[in-house]
């Protein structure tokens, strides 16, 4: 028997439980983990909410990033031995494989060998801000130098992976924030440029900052009613990456601006880099030679213990934190 967390019905981090279960082993194709650190993302909270892409078949487990050992290998699995230090890139469903506990079956494929350099508290904070910067920056809008990207809910672990992403490949990055108190530490973590959306309008700052020409790549997870004053601080044949759904009212097509710009609007999460072989080993190769560089490093926002992940969630819904939230698991 080993501690998860699970949740009995949707709701609000109050719903998450600790209970002793039994994972079994490995099944063909799976490899059994022991945890020692895990990722909190904004889809969790969704899922435990009933919001996400996938409704939680009840009583349900949760979570898509953990970092830890290899403790038993399932068959037809070649590449991993025993006390392997590995990490868990998030492509599956958590209907199946949720990682929140001290122990977790996974599917092989999605498993890698990080880099020795990393704590558990890094090794948990990877995979899902730098594979969906990754693949919506360069795989899908092929972001290049000098170009301006604007990457907004900048504060969060995906928005921090966007500002290094950017910064690697030369292009401007513009980080987009409520209000002032995150601007001195978005500048710190790399942001060439940040604008206050409280004090400052987006649209003429974009264009001060673009001489005038706007943004080619927008990298947006609000959505909302946001997107038509993104659409007007996009450059000609623009293209505008919707990756979520943070904000509560309806997103309109900005019709006029698409029109008379060319813009394109696409949807997108990270699955759909994961599910592809060629791109998904691409975006691995990226991600490690980054991390060993140097020039990729994870940010961690704050950690909790794995006793309360109820506050833990709690705190990722607060929008405080700038970077991952972190949980260490004894």
């Amino acid at each position: 028997m080993v501690r998860v967390v699970r949740f009995h019905k949707t709701g609000g981090p109050e719903v998450l439980q600790i209970e002793n279960v039994s994972i079994g082993a490995p099944g063909s194709g799976e490899l059994r983990l022991r945890v020692h650190a895990l990722g909190l993302n904004r889809a969790e909270a969704m899922f435990r909410a009933g919001t996400y892409l996938e409704q939680p078949t009840l009583p349900s487990g949760l979570g898509y990033e953990a970092a830890g050992t290899v403790e038993e290998i399932g068959e037809g699995v070649s590449g991993f031995s025993i006390g392997d230090k590995v990490s868990t890139i998030p492509g599956f469903s958590m209907n199946r494989h949720g990682v929140y506990g001290e122990e977790a079956i996974v599917p092989a494929a999605i498993v890698v060998k990080h880099p020795e350099n990393l704590s558990w508290e890094e090794a948990a904070a990877i995979w899902m801000k730098f594979m969906t910067a990754y693949g919506a920056l360069i795989d899908v809008a092929g972001l290049a130098a000098g170009e301006a990207v604007i990457i907004t809910a900048a504060s969060s672990s995906v928005g921090l992976a966007a500002i290094q992403i950017a910064n690697a490949a030369g292009a401007t990055s513009i980080a987009v924030t409520r209000t002032a108190a995150k601007r001195d530490a978005l500048l710190h973590q790399g942001a060439r440029h940040v604008i206050v959306t409280r004090e400052q309008d987006l649209v003429e700052e974009v264009k001060r900052i673009t001489d005038g020409k706007g943004a080619r790549v927008i990298f947006d997870p609000v959505t909302g009613e946001g997107v038509d004053t993104l659409a007007q601080a996009a450059a000609k044949f623009g293209t505008i990456i919707l990756y979520g759904a943070l904000s509560a009212s309806a997103t309109p097509f900005p019709l006029f601006a698409a029109i008379s710009k060319g813009l394109t609007l696409r949807g997108y999460t990270l699955f759909e880099v994961v599910s592809d072989p060629k791109r998904m080993a691409k975006a691995k190769r990226y991600i490690l030679d980054g991390l060993t560089s140097g020039k990729l490093k994870p940010v961690i926002g704050k950690t909790f213990p794995f006793e309360q992940i109820v506050e833990a969630h709690r705190f990722l819904e607060s929008n405080e934190q700038i970077g991952k939230i972190v949980v260490t698991v004894p």
